[in-house]
């Protein structure tokens, strides 16, 4: 990313906080151990703290990694894969249905970016067609917000 390039859109992927858990846990036994009996865990507390602690990095890092979402006013990062805006050529609405009837948008059946398989738990599609007219799926958690975004870096490329 270069200097005149402004972020307009971030979502990392994981948190890094999320490290804390394992250690807050072991705490949490350690507290119950010191309040209730006269036998105290030391080294199996502190060695399942790192080991959460190092399990926990690892799934941190893929999902940093692979879950990763930012737009930029020249590209969209989706996880490993990058795509300019330049090759965005539209943005579909989101998909709205009628309660007695389900048919999926085309777009909702396209490749997905970021080199998945499908859409990440816990985000929703977002439908674009690229300048060759292919579609594909771009996703994020607020898909709201990187629609809104995506428009706006469209209406700056323009």
């Amino acid at each position: 990313m270069s200097a005149s390039e402004t972020v307009l859109f971030h979502e990392p992927g994981g948190r890094w906080r999320m490290l804390a858990w394992g250690p807050v846990f072991c705490l949490v036994v350690l507290a119950v151990e010191l309040a209730s009996g006269p036998v105290i865990h030391w080294f199996a507390l502190v060695l399942f703290s790192l080991i959460l602690v190092g399990l926990t990095y690892v799934q941190l890092r893929a999902a940093r990694m692979h879950v990763s979402v930012e737009l930029t006013t020249r590209t969209l990062r989706q996880g490993t894969e990058t795509v300019d805006i330049a090759e965005i050529d539209d943005i579909f609405p989101a998909a709205e249905y009628a309660d007695d009837e389900y048919e999926p948008k085309r777009w909702e059946t396209a490749r997905v970016l970021g080199e998945l398989s499908g859409v990440p738990r816990k985000r929703h599609g977002i439908g674009l067609r690229l300048v060759g007219g292919g579609l594909v799926q771009a996703w994020a958690k607020d898909d709201e917000g990187l629609r809104a975004a995506l428009e706006t870096a469209k209406r700056e490329y323009l």
